[in-house]
């Protein structure tokens, strides 16, 4: 498995319109916290950004990741790119 990051955009008011997913989205990231496939994911702090890092096959894998979470299918994150990253140490 490789390593990716993640950078996104959250949709406008995203702190407001993902509470009625949010339980949702924190369960199936526990899940992929539990399967070693996500290292971190969240928001930055002004809360218009997300960064993550993922451990997964290939940037396929990735985009299956991200737009099969809840936060991408309601619209709370809007865009994303996928970065392969080398742990230096």
């Amino acid at each position: 498995m490789e390593k990716f990051v993640v950078f996104g955009r959250y949709c406008e008011d995203a702190i407001n319109k993902r509470e009625p997913f949010r339980e949702k989205h924190l369960e199936r990231l526990k899940s992929l916290k539990d399967k070693n496939i996500l290292v971190t994911l969240g928001p930055t702090k002004c809360t218009q950004y997300l960064f993550g890092i993922f451990n997964a096959d290939d940037e396929s894998q990735m985009r299956y990741l991200i737009e099969e979470d809840i936060y991408w299918k309601k619209g709370i994150w809007i865009n994303y790119d996928i970065y392969p990253w080398v742990k230096a140490f």
